[in-house]
């Protein structure tokens, strides 16, 4: 799909020109100019595509590309080419034209001349959010450049950059690379390491090829879960009614598959909770002396990934009853100097067993459980993502 401004294209009449030949041919003028720029990431495009019908005609040797930066500058020869596109690398020029040159070395009849108009640039996603997954996160954005302006839409680019987690904010370390590319406002990027923040930003690209500004910027980090998990109550099973949501077995403070999600006795000391009953059905009991935990919301949820932020207070050793539909937050102090965060969602609860959904953050101090960015940390503070 091609746009244009009124009046961006005009048919070339006693425009000044360099370079030009000795005489005019009889070529006719090459028609259908239009462009494609390529996406740099930034304002600015990385180059810039021309394309035309081509002039049949065995008489045609090469086509003549001509631009000038400005509207009051003159055409100057960018270059020739024997195919009907010409590629212009770096920033391009305001307006191009080209034109056919014959055998004879004679220059035919000239194109109209094309405005690379930057007015045709799309606005910037107004928002971006997150959700923290198992080695991945989904994104969504504000679809406003496409809603505004369909005909003009092409794709949203996902751009991400390495960070870490400072005391109040994200830290992108400004070496962004593209994720990918997508027609809808939202986008899974997967396959990432848990426990690694990253930050992540949208920009919108026009039929064109000019790129929007770029969202807002987001920071999230991907942590492990696990769907369906069964604990069998103390007095039923007593090897399976115990959970630790992290065990670092070999002390090297780095959290491995094999670590997580450990289902064990429930007679043992060092886990971060267990099931338990009694004639008014199942209840969950933190157990070691430095995890604590409370009622997420206080009423169901929607699902585990609806646990976004742990919360900043709240949290207490208090046996809770275990109720569908209802999740759960953890704190667990492990002696760093700073706590560790877990959740479980239920999902059955029965006469002897108890099903849940969990997550934990295994990016140290990081309260992110699912949604990350822009909302209250565990300690309080308000998290703003900053870009270098």
């Amino acid at each position: 799909m091609r746009r244009s401004i009124v009046g961006a294209l005009a048919i070339l009449g006693t425009l000044s020109c360099s370079n030009e030949p000795a005489g005019v041919g009889a070529l006719p003028p090459p028609s259908n100019l239009f462009y494609e720029l390529q996406p740099s990431g930034d304002l600015d495009p990385a180059g810039l595509l021309l394309l035309w019908d081509e002039i049949v005609d065995p008489n045609l040797m090469v086509y003549r590309v001509y631009s000038r930066p400005d509207a009051g500058a003159a055409f100057g020869l960018r270059g020739e080419t024997t195919s009907s596109t010409f590629h212009d690398s770096g920033i391009p020029d305001l307006e191009y034209f080209v034109a056919g040159v014959d055998l004879a070395g004679l220059e035919g009849a000239p194109s109209a001349v094309l405005v690379v108009d930057e007015r045709l640039r799309l606005g910037a996603p107004a928002w971006i959010s997150g959700t923290s997954l198992n080695q991945g996160v989904y994104l969504a954005w504000d679809d406003s450049p496409f809603v505004t302006e369909p005909a003009g839409f092409r794709q949203y680019r996902v751009y991400s950059a390495a960070a870490y987690l400072g005391t109040t904010s994200y830290e992108c370390d400004g070496t962004w690379g593209l994720e990918g590319t997508t027609l809808a406002p939202e986008y899974l990027v997967g396959a990432l390491p848990n426990g690694i923040p990253r930050c992540f930003g949208v920009s919108a690209e026009s039929v064109e090829g000019w790129e929007s500004l770029w969202s807002p910027i987001w920071g999230d980090t991907p942590r492990p879960d696990a769907r369906n998990e069964l604990l069998s109550a103390l007095d039923v099973d007593p090897l399976a009614s115990g959970f630790r949501f992290w065990i670092d077995s070999n002390g090297d403070g780095v959290a491995v598959e094999s670590e997580l999600g450990l289902v064990l006795p429930g007679s043992q000391t060092n886990l971060d909770f267990r099931v338990t009953r009694d004639a008014s059905g199942l209840w969950i009991e933190a157990i070691r002396s430095n995890t604590y935990f409370r009622d997420y919301t206080g009423g169901p949820i929607d699902d585990l990934t609806s646990i976004d932020i742990a919360p900043h207070l709240g949290y207490a050793r208090v046996p809770l009853p275990a109720q569908v539909g209802h999740g759960y937050v953890f704190e667990m102090d492990e002696g760093e100097g700073f706590f560790r965060y877990g959740a479980i969602r239920v999902t059955h609860v029965g006469s002897e067993v108890l099903i849940f959904d969990w997550s934990y953050q295994t990016n140290p101090a990081n309260p992110e459980l699912s949604v990350g960015a822009g909302v209250f940390t565990a300690g309080g503070q308000g998290v703003i993502v900053k870009r270098p």
